[in-house]
């Protein structure tokens, strides 16, 4: 999609479609209602005066009122959406507000339209930001396959702003690199199993590194027995799929020797449980278990393009998880990278597992710092529901620099304890731990396993499992994946940077 900053005076602007946000200022019940234009362009609110004045439009957070013809403007079309109290409205709202303008368009068969930033308490920045990185979430549809499927993609935006224009074409261009970002990923994760195999995974990574210019490496199962990932290659040995993994290195000129900021991120590109299967009912789903590695990526894609003077190392650790009779087994022990013996007690629990060797890999290749992301535990969903994913932390200063990141980006994620008392479930009477503590707080006891392989390192663990897939289509985004965390991690990235 084609962005555009405009200083124009929003009357002045030729599109075809002008679209407007209106706040609801009403600040008790007993009030009369208050309805405001967020412009101050006097010729939009006379062509709205009408539905404004009659109670047509009250404000109300994501309502639409489309107008044909205004009169006094250029626009073809005025769209009105509501984005509900004012005392409330943030850029969390207007990105919403931005895409749901997209979908609605979308489906007139617009291909171009004009935002106009709300005036107000957003500075003009923010504003830019969140309507283009709302916009780009909303023209993302993944009906990729449907043989009589309608491009019915906004081809243009232009946002409508005042201030100046170097610091908001800035914001305009980065807002507009995340958004493609956000896609990228949420492209990957769309793409079927017997497409996205780790191999194909592997090779779209090294396309794009190609084209930002970042550091590519991959690694088969023969260097990965080799480094002796034994975690990782007990998952990968019942697939008769390669595996893969994935490197990629940001390396800025200028950038200190120190911090080296690690990401790490699952990619179990189709995950039937293994020896320990899943029940059919949902199964297809699990094409999205490589949702966080494919995070990282769109995460390392941004990075590259917007240049922050931080050392970056992505490592994306992918395979398939299948029954076989190569399979692991319940019961098996597993040696991973750092010498830890695992117990393997469920098969399915598999993702920690490919998970522990790379954060171990990723301390020997020098990184300072580490998050992960990985659709983990089903257990987080019962504890978080579809709304918030679960963060845990092992260093307080890298936790609350994360948290400002994901509020700024607009993700929301809720922390969950790391309380010493929960490495009591993992304790393995064979071994040094079991890769399943059982059902009570299991979301807690796989970031605990994962602990055990970050070691004293400063370490991030996002566990993504129910939020990186939309099971609905919202006003503002399309059913199926959702691109989470990728946002919140580039904010956190180039923050960390200084």
């Amino acid at each position: 999609m084609k962005t555009i900053l405009s200083l124009a005076t929003p009357a002045e602007v030729d599109t075809e479609c002008l679209v407007a946000v209106v706040l609801d200022r009403t600040e008790t019940k007993k009030e009369q209602p208050q309805v405001s234009l967020e412009t101050s362009d006097a010729s939009i609110g006379e062509a709205c005066a009408d539905v404004i004045a009659g109670g047509e439009v009250t404000g109300k957070i994501l309502e639409i009122t489309l107008l044909h013809k205004p009169a006094k403007l250029r626009a073809k079309r005025v769209l009105l959406i509501g984005g509900g109290k004012a005392k409330d409205f943030s850029a969390s709202e207007l990105r919403k507000l931005a895409g749901a303008a997209v979908r609605a368009l979308k489906g007139k068969g617009l291909r171009s339209f004009a935002f106009v930033a709300p005036e107000g308490n957003l500075k003009s920045e923010d504003s830019v930001a969140a309507i283009v990185e709302g916009a780009f979430a909303g023209n993302f549809d993944s009906n990729t396959y449907q043989s009589d499927r309608k491009d019915q993609t906004i081809e243009s935006l232009t946002v409508v702003a005042k201030g100046g224009q170097a610091s908001l074409q800035k914001t305009l261009d980065e807002a507009r690199i995340i958004g493609e970002s956000q896609n990228f990923t949420r492209d990957l994760v769309n793409e079927p199993g017997n497409h996205m195999t780790p191999t194909v995974l592997a090779g779209r990574a090294r396309k794009m590194a190609q084209e930002v210019g970042l550091k590519f490496e991959v690694f088969g199962g023969d260097k990965i027995q080799e480094l002796k990932m034994g975690a990782f290659w007990g998952v990968a040995q019942g697939s008769d799929e390669p595996p893969a993994l994935i490197i990629l290195r940001y390396e800025p000129a200028g950038a200190p020797e120190k911090p080296v900021l690690g990401l790490v991120g699952k990619a179990v590109t189709f995950d039937t449980g293994g020896i320990s299967i899943k029940p059919a009912d949902g199964m297809e789903k699990m094409k999205y278990d490589m949702a966080g590695g494919a995070a990282m990526l769109g995460t390392m894609r941004a990075i590259a393009l917007l240049k922050p003077k931080i050392k970056v190392t992505a490592l994306i650790c992918a395979t398939e998880n299948m029954p076989s009779g190569k399979a692991q087994k319940p019961g098996d022990i597993q040696t991973a990278m750092s010498g830890k013996t695992i117990e393997i007690i469920n098969t399915d629990a598999e993702g920690r597992l490919v998970l522990a060797d790379g954060l171990c890999y990723a301390r020997q290749l020098g990184c300072t710092h580490l998050i992960d992301a990985a659709t983990l535990t089903g257990a987080v969903v019962v504890a978080l529901g579809y709304f918030n994913a679960g963060v845990f932390a092992s260093d307080e200063k890298m936790y609350e620099r994360f948290h400002d990141a994901a509020a700024k980006a607009g993700e929301k994620f809720w922390r969950l304890p790391l309380d010493d008392e929960y490495r009591e479930s993992i304790r393995s009477n064979i071994a040094d731990v079991i890769n399943s503590g059982g059902r009570w707080g299991g979301a807690i006891t796989a970031a605990m396993f994962l602990k055990e392989f970050a070691e004293d390192t400063p370490w991030i663990h996002l566990d993504i499992a129910g939020t990186a897939w939309m099971d609905d289509a919202k006003p503002w985004i399309a059913k199926g994946p959702s691109g989470i965390a990728v946002r919140s991690l580039i904010e956190f990235t180039r923050n960390f940077a200084g």
